[in-house]
C-alpha cells in the first residue's frame, strides 16, 4: 500500500539527527528508541514505531526504511551503501544535507509563483470591476447629458456586457481551474504530473534547466559522500533528477562521457550540466584529492544561481504587471474622464 510521502524538510532533520546519534555511539535501535520517546506528533509516531519494530528484529536502518514504505526509494539506497561502505554517519549527513537543499529549493519556487499568480488576480479583477460595474455608471452620466462616451469606452463596455451574458461560464471555467489547482495542491501526484509536463516542454531551458542541473549535482554530491565511485554516482544521481526527456538525455551523455574515459568534470561541462569555471574547480579538486568538498561548493553555488534566477523573473514580473495594470485602469478612465471634462467645460 502506497503512504504519504514525507517531506524533504522532515527526511533532513530525522537525517541529521540519526547522523548524531551514531557519532555519538548510540545504536540506531536505541537512537530510534530515543527519538520515538520525544516525538510528539501522531504521524513522527507511527514512522517511528514502525522502524523501530523492524530494527529491534536486528534488521539494518535500510531494511527498516524500506519496510516502513514512507521513505524515498533514493534515500533507502543511499543508506544501503553507507552500510555496505561502512560510511553510514557521513552518508545521513550528507542525506540531510541534500533535502534541505532540496526543501529550499521547493520552498523558492512556491514562493516565487505564488506571488506572481496574486498579482495577476488582482490585476484582472481590477480591470473586470472597471469594466462591467464602472463604466455602465459613466455611460448613464453621460447619456443624462445629453452625450455619449468615447468609441474605445463603449466597446470596453460593450466587452463588459458580454461578459456578464457568459458570465456562468466564466465562473465555471474558473471553478474547475480553482478544483484542479487545489487537487494539484494537495495531491502530490498530479503536482508531479503539471510540474513534469512544464519541464518536458521546456527541457534544459532557462531556470528549469538551472533546476534540473542542481538537483543532479546536489544528487551527485551525495553519492560521492558515500563511497560510489563514478559511474554509480552519476547513475543514482540520474534516477531522481532526470525529470524530462532532455534532461535524461542530457545526463545519459554525462555518463557515456565517463564510460569512454573523460573525468567527471569534463563530462559534466561536456554534458551542459556544470559551467566552466565549476567543471575547472572539479578538476581541481580532483587533482587535489577533495572532489567531495569541491562538489560541495558546487551545489551551493548551484543552489544560490536557481535562486538567483527565480528572484530575477519575479523581479521581472512584478513591475510588469504593475506597469501593465497602471496602463489599462489610466486608458480607461482617460476613455471617459476627458469627454466628461469636456461636457463639464462646455457647460461652464
Amino acid at each position: 500500500m502506497k503512504r504519504k510521502s514525507l517531506t524533504n524538510a522532515y527526511l533532513s532533520v530525522l537525517c541529521t539527527e540519526l547522523a548524531m546519534l551514531l557519532q555519538a555511539g548510540i545504536t540506531i535501535a536505541d537512537g530510534v528508541l530515543m527519538l520515538l520517546d520525544d516525538e510528539t506528533g501522531k504521524d513522527g509516531k507511527i514512522i517511528l514505531e514502525s522502524l523501530k519494530n523492524t530494527l529491534e528484529k536486528g534488521e539494518p536502518l535500510s531494511a527498516a526504511l524500506r519496510e516502513a514504505a514512507y521513505f524515498p526509494p533514493y534515500m533507502v539506497n543511499m543508506v544501503e551503501i553507507g552500510e555496505r561502505t561502512g560510511r553510514l554517519p557521513e552518508t545521513l549527513t550528507s542525506l540531510s544535507e541534500h533535502y534541505d537543499r532540496q526543501d529550499r529549493l521547493a520552498a523558492s519556487i512556491k514562493n516565487a509563483s505564488l506571488y506572481p499568480v496574486i498579482l495577476l488576480v488582482m490585476m484582472v479583477a481590477v480591470v473586470m470591476i472597471l469594466i462591467v460595474q464602472v463604466l455602465p455608471i459613466f455611460n448613464d452620466v453621460f447619456a443624462r447629458l445629453g452625450s455619449q462616451m468615447s468609441p474605445l469606452a463603449e466597446r470596453l463596455m460593450g466587452f463588459g456586457n458580454w461578459l456578464r451574458g457568459v458570465s456562468t461560464g466564466i465562473a465555471l471555467v474558473f471553478g474547475i481551474i480553482f478544483a484542479v489547482a487545489f487537487l494539484a495542491w494537495i495531491v502530490p501526484e498530479i503536482r508531479e504530473g503539471i510540474a513534469h509536463a512544464f519541464r518536458n516542454r521546456l527541457g534544459t531551458r532557462g531556470v528549469f534547466g538551472k533546476i534540473a542541473s542542481s538537483r543532479f549535482i546536489s544528487a551527485i554530491t551525495l553519492s560521492l559522500a558515500s563511497g560510489l565511485d563514478l559511474e554509480e554516482a552519476v547513475g543514482m544521481a540520474a534516477s531522481i533528477s532526470g525529470n524530462s526527456k532532455a534532461v535524461e538525455e542530457q545526463q545519459t551523455k554525462c555518463a557515456q562521457l565517463l564510460r569512454s574515459g573523460s573525468s567527471l568534470a569534463d563530462a559534466m561541462r561536456e554534458a551542459g550540466i556544470l559551467s566552466a569555471r565549476d567543471s575547472r574547480m572539479l578538476a581541481m579538486g580532483n587533482r587535489s584529492g577533495l572532489a567531495d568538498s569541491a562538489m560541495s561548493e558546487i551545489a551551493k553555488r548551484s543552489e544560490r544561481s536557481v535562486q538567483d534566477e527565480i528572484n530575477s523573473i519575479v523581479g521581472r514580473i512584478e513591475p510588469t504587471l504593475v506597469v501593465i495594470t497602471s496602463v489599462i485602469v489610466g486608458v480607461i478612465l482617460l476613455s471617459v474622464m476627458l469627454p466628461l471634462m469636456g461636457i463639464m467645460t462646455s457647460i461652464g
